[in-house]
């Protein structure tokens, strides 16, 4: 089930029914399994509770080091960049990001390649670096094609790539 309701066409954040996510977790409760810990780690994100959010995705890395896999363990680094972003801590992620895209392309993973990229785009929009967030945009849409990804994983790349267009446009014309 998708809690995503689509995306801020600014921010590109995640526009989600927040009832809908703290329902979610308390279904879920304090289940130590590592999907269970991702899915709460991204659910408090969404939900704004960063603070817990950060010692959950914490706790997320260090299970999939000790009983993951390296996909296991990148998928849980990449989720801990994005409460860095959310925190305000722009360097950290983008240097976690790249890290992560760069082993997810040398192993040949394409899709987790694509999620890295895809949110290091986003730090980097954040960052106000436009040039930067659209190479890595247009990155991560190659790798996604690549990987045979859904219409909707295809769709929210596009439109982050459409910010960065509108953003640069606004920056034209207000300059």
């Amino acid at each position: 089930m998708s809690f995503i309701r689509g995306y801020h066409p600014d921010t590109l954040r995640e526009i989600v029914d927040v009832r809908e996510c703290r329902e979610r977790l308390e279904e879920i409760g304090n289940q130590r399994s590592l999907p269970a810990l991702l899915e709460r780690v991204w659910l408090l994100k969404v939900t704004g509770e960063l603070d817990d959010a950060l010692v959950v995705s914490d706790q997320s890395v260090r299970t999939a080091r000790m009983a993951g896999t390296r996909k296991d363990l990148l998928r849980a680094r990449i989720l801990h960049a994005t409460i860095n972003q959310e925190r305000g801590q722009l360097a950290a992620a983008e240097q976690e990001l790249t890290a992560c895209a760069e082993e997810a392309e040398g192993q040949g993973w394409a899709g987790i390649a694509a999620f890295a990229y895809q949110h290091r785009g986003k730090v980097r929009l954040d960052d106000q670096d436009l040039d930067g967030g659209r190479a890595d945009f247009k990155r991560a849409l190659f790798l996604r094609q690549q990987a045979g990804a859904t219409e909707e994983e295809l769709e929210s790349t596009l439109l982050a790539i459409d910010a960065v267009d509108r953003r640069r446009v606004a920056s034209v014309v207000a300059g």
